[in-house]
């Protein structure tokens, strides 16, 4: 387990594992007063939260199955990504693609985050690509 420096402006608890084995946490709307997406409106919701990542680590911001389900309420830009050198105010750009206005009230888990180790790369310039099995199918080509 690795620890994660947090600054919460929000008046949620931080963010935690609904059980042992979850891999990700939710993500609360930090408003005000509530606010209504209209079919295909998108908003920037905040969370209050602030964090400062390990180098080598991201957090992903997904959406909720349940919001997702019932309400057709999704992240974007899912999975949204959170660079480890990221200070700002972690904030959740949502969408309505159901048919219906949803209500987002203050405190209403919005979305989850899971904290993902990863690497980077050195490019490799060259001038052809081995080949394999595959080769360049791909889109529904192994399927049907």
């Amino acid at each position: 387990m690795i620890k994660v420096k947090i600054v919460n402006h929000s008046p949620y608890p931080c963010p935690a594992y609904a059980t042992p084995q979850s891999a990700g946490v939710d993500l609360r709307a930090n408003l005000e007063e509530p606010i209504v997406l209209q079919p295909l409106q998108r908003s920037m919701v905040p969370t209050g939260l602030y964090i400062a990542l390990p180098a080598g680590y991201e957090a992903q911001v997904r959406p909720r199955s349940g919001l997702a389900a019932k309400h057709g309420i999704t992240v974007l830009n899912s999975p949204g990504t959170v660079d480890a050198d990221y200070r700002g105010e972690l904030k959740t750009i949502l969408v309505n693609l159901s048919q219906e206005p949803f209500e987002i009230v203050p405190g209403e888990r919005i979305a989850q985050m899971v904290i993902a180790r990863h690497e980077q790369v050195e490019w490799e310039q060259v001038e052809e690509l081995d080949a394999t099995q595959r080769g360049a199918g791909g889109f529904g080509s192994t399927g049907r």
